[in-house]
């Protein structure tokens, strides 16, 4: 497992429930973000899928663990680490913190999708690995 990407992001009032601590949904969106922030790198997802003749680098599952609420004005930094390259997957986890303590941590399991046919199938994924650069 290697850090890849980290991004900063300041929780704002429309972020939070009525309790005042941050909705958890905000969460998952928080992990989408920096993975596309972190896919910019490389030209962005748009254009990595155009390059690869994909649809899509498509969620195929996402979870999370909250370790301590986060709040209105907290400033978060959003760790992106590879954990797992598989063959047709690439597993990522996330590591939420506030002023140094961990918030949440969590962790996506994504596919390359490609078009066959009528269908979009999850296709090998090595080509994508390339494509970023990662090592074998």
């Amino acid at each position: 497992m290697r850090n890849a990407h980290v991004l900063e992001y300041s929780v704002s009032f429309g972020d939070c429930d009525p309790a005042g601590i941050v909705f958890y949904p905000r969460t998952y969106a928080w992990f989408d973000r920096a993975f596309h922030d972190w896919l910019r790198n490389f030209g962005g997802h748009g254009k990595i899928c155009q390059t690869l003749g994909a649809v899509g680098i498509g969620l195929l599952e996402a979870k999370a663990q909250f370790r301590r609420p986060m709040r209105d004005g907290d400033r978060l930094r959003i760790a992106l680490s590879i954990e797992e390259w598989g063959r047709k997957t690439l597993r990522l986890g996330y590591e939420i913190t506030v002023a140094g303590e961990v918030a949440a941590v969590g962790g996506e399991l994504r596919g390359l999708f490609k078009p066959a046919g009528d269908a979009i199938v999850a296709s090998e994924i090595e080509v994508l690995r390339k494509l970023l650069g990662e090592d074998g």
